[in-house]
């Protein structure tokens, strides 16, 4: 075990930061979507030791950060489609899927040997002062052991984490919410994750229509194992009404115990989402029922993770 420091929103904390990182450590910090748990791109120990802490499946990629454009550059082939798509987007929620350069220092463990690279450059204040105290590629998925409910506060992250990680960088609560969505552009434009931006947004920004990646297709991108998100609950979809004994999980005016938005509102609701369900699984019920959510917009996002956070373990 390691002795796990949270650090603050500080200069110094960020310095403190980013020398944890260049010396192989493992630092969880706040991006706009969730927390991530950051190790530098190009050290195959430090990234190995992700894979350690999370329990992640080695067949699973990660997602590269980047504190600018020639940064992302240096690492992947660009094209025409993905400029666009950073014009419109970046720095934000939207991580892109290109083929990777030959010639960059990228651990092969951070692409889990597929020839493309998923990255992004994140809007979080936090995460983008890390990424330039720290100057160079982090790979960063989501700072929580795998499959689980990712994290939206710094607490989540020590709960979960505390002892296989060296520090988290507590810059408060997540503002997003929901994972970034994840735009494949290695071929055929291809939404891989849903997420903050929408597939309408993508195919209006493109101007070309965006394909969906189908249940059948292989890993190609971090986030699209079936069984994700879960708490240790068993969860319930689409609840109409809720059953005795259940933690419910309200969307709209109905009686619960923790409603992610009273007004109906998507983005409120995804912003809500892993706090929600953190605070529910710690009660202890055994089932956590959740009213239905619209499939539209963001929604498609939240239903998403529910559906994987609800899938046979």
């Amino acid at each position: 075990m390691v002795e796990t420091k949270t650090l603050p929103n500080t200069d110094d904390g960020l310095r403190r930061a980013a020398e944890t990182l260049r010396d192989g450590g493992l630092v969880a910090f706040p991006t706009e979507t969730v927390y991530g748990l950051g190790a530098d791109a190009t050290n195959d120990r430090a990234v190995a030791r992700i894979y350690e802490a999370k329990g992640r499946p080695s067949f699973n990629p990660l997602i590269v950060h980047c504190a600018d454009l020639e940064d992302v550059k240096a690492l992947v082939k660009w094209n025409h489609l993905a400029q666009a798509a950073a014009e419109a987007f970046w720095p934000g929620p939207l991580t892109m899927v290109l083929p990777l350069r030959v010639d960059t220092m990228i651990s092969r463990l951070v692409t889990a040997g597929l020839d493309t690279l998923a990255v992004r450059i994140p809007a979080g204040d936090t995460a983008q002062r890390l990424l330039r105290a720290f100057g160079g590629p982090v790979a960063a998925p989501s700072a929580n052991t795998s499959g689980q409910i990712s994290p939206t506060r710094a607490g989540h992250v020590v709960d979960d984490l505390s002892g296989r990680i060296e520090a988290v960088v507590d810059g408060g609560p997540c503002t997003v919410g929901v994972e970034s969505t994840i735009l494949g552009l290695a071929g055929t434009p291809t939404l891989l994750r849903p997420g903050g931006i929408t597939l309408e947004q993508l195919n209006e920004t493109l101007g070309t229509r965006v394909s969906e990646r189908r249940a059948t297709d292989k890993i190609s991108a971090p986030g699209q194992i079936r069984s994700h998100y879960a708490p240790r609950a068993r969860v319930r979809l689409n609840a109409a009404e809720f059953e005795d004994g259940e933690a419910r999980l309200g969307f709209g005016d109905i009686d619960c115990d923790l409603n992610l938005s009273k007004a109906e509102d998507l983005v409120e609701a995804a912003a809500n989402l892993f706090e929600f369900l953190h605070r529910l699984d710690a009660t202890g019920a055994p089932v956590i029922a959740i009213s239905p959510i619209p499939h539209i917009g963001l929604g498609v996002a939240i239903n998403d993770r529910l559906s994987r956070a609800a899938a046979d373990r």
